[in-house]
């Protein structure tokens, strides 16, 4: 059938006008400089390394504007949401800020261990939030917006939950993915981004800068101000350049997650395979490419993708118990128990044995196998983005 690529936006000026100029128009909000005063504790908090935020990009004009309204370096702090990812090493966190900022604000990862109890929501999630951004006087949010699986999009409030929450709060939140409305590139009526908001409106969201970047990082969009205006600017033209029609189902998928950070390990691929999975027939195959350097990228899921487990299995342990790291492989045999998923790796990973998963080293003998599966004939696309692409079958 072919070959499918984001629809490319119109990107108007180069990534420093691009951010200056959503700095300087915010969206429901004052300009940054005539919200801070001298004294404040800021507090800005911005993706670690698994998410392609480009964060040595957007903190110095931020921090510009902070200190031309005032505000000393030594009241700023960058915490990075790592969510329940590993912590960053010194070393990662001057690469991903720059050694300006490094030297000049201090740089924190969040800890899920220093964290103040802020309310409960509505569906019953115990708010839970990293101390020095509870504190703060104020708060703001980096993060660049692309399809999320569960949660529609990433970006906005996702940056406090699951960002910089306790474990108890992302499990309660992630919880809901399960929920047939949970799904990419809706908002309104999905209960894990409903639930996320209304707990990060406890712990407050005083500005945010928003981003979409390109293939290669670079920022071709931006939005800037309040936090549910400016984020929901970015998710409509995402998903007027993102969603790509497909006349019919497919019978073979090959899926690329993009490279670097989006194939940094399989927990993050698997949102390229989540993305594409819609468009393959009951029956058909999905090869997806990933060379995951950091191989499963998660201990938990680690043990549920090795568990030597069906499918279905997995699907009715998620259900009966909500286990973080699990869900991850819970929604790869989601995938499996309809479709036969091959993953082309060249990581160490190809030498187990994955739920759901057929595992080879090389493109060419898992095309070849594909094609065996599905038949010499079968009707085949590539996404050599799938992260950033989400094909819909639109006749």
């Amino acid at each position: 059938m072919g070959t499918f690529l984001p629809h490319r936006q119109e990107v108007h000026g180069e990534e420093a006008d691009i951010i200056a100029r959503a700095l300087d128009q915010p969206i429901q909000s004052a300009p940054l400089g005539q919200l801070v005063r001298p004294g404040m504790q800021i507090v800005i908090v911005t993706s670690d390394n698994t998410r392609p935020c480009p964060n040595k990009t957007l903190l110095p004009p931020l921090l510009e504007r902070l200190t031309a309204a005032g505000i000393d370096y030594t009241d700023i702090t960058i915490v990075i949401a790592l969510g329940l990812h590993r912590p960053m090493t010194e070393k990662e966190l001057r690469e991903s800020v720059g050694d300006e900022v490094f030297s000049r604000v201090q740089v924190i990862n969040h800890d899920i261990s220093d964290v103040l109890e802020v309310g409960k929501t509505r569906r019953g999630t115990p708010v839970r939030i990293f101390r020095p951004v509870v504190e703060a006087d104020f708060r703001i949010c980096v993060s660049n917006v692309e399809f999320h699986y569960f949660a529609g999009y990433s970006g906005g409030a996702k940056a406090i939950v699951p960002g910089v929450a306790a474990p108890i709060t992302v499990r309660a939140n992630h919880g809901h993915m399960i929920e047939s409305s949970a799904v990419a590139a809706s908002l309104a009526g999905n209960p894990v981004r409903e639930d996320l908001e209304e707990a990060a409106a406890m712990v407050g969201i005083d500005y945010i800068l928003n981003v979409v970047v390109d293939e290669g990082h670079r920022v071709i969009d931006a939005c800037s101000g309040g936090v549910e205006a400016a984020h929901r600017i970015l998710c409509d033209r995402l998903s007027r350049a993102g969603i790509v029609s497909i006349p019919h189902p497919l019978d073979i998928a090959i899926v690329s997650a993009g490279g670097d950070p989006k194939d940094i390990n399989l927990y993050q691929a698997q949102k390229a395979l989540d993305n594409c999975a819609g468009v393959v027939r009951k029956g058909g195959v999905i090869i997806l490419v990933a060379e995951c350097k950091e191989g499963y990228g998660n201990d938990t899921f680690q043990r549920w993708m090795t568990s030597g487990k069906e499918p279905k299995d997995l699907l009715e342990d998620i259900r009966k118990e909500f286990v973080l790291g699990g869900h991850k492989a819970a929604a790869i045999s989601k995938v499996a128990v309809q479709t036969k998923i091959i993953l082309v790796t060249s990581n160490k990973l190809a030498e187990e044995q994955l739920v759901g998963m057929e595992v080879y080293r090389d493109l060419d003998a898992a095309i070849e196998a594909g094609f065996a599966l599905a038949g010499k004939g079968a009707d085949y696309a590539v996404f050599p983005y799938g992260a950033s692409v989400l094909p819909k079958i639109i006749a």
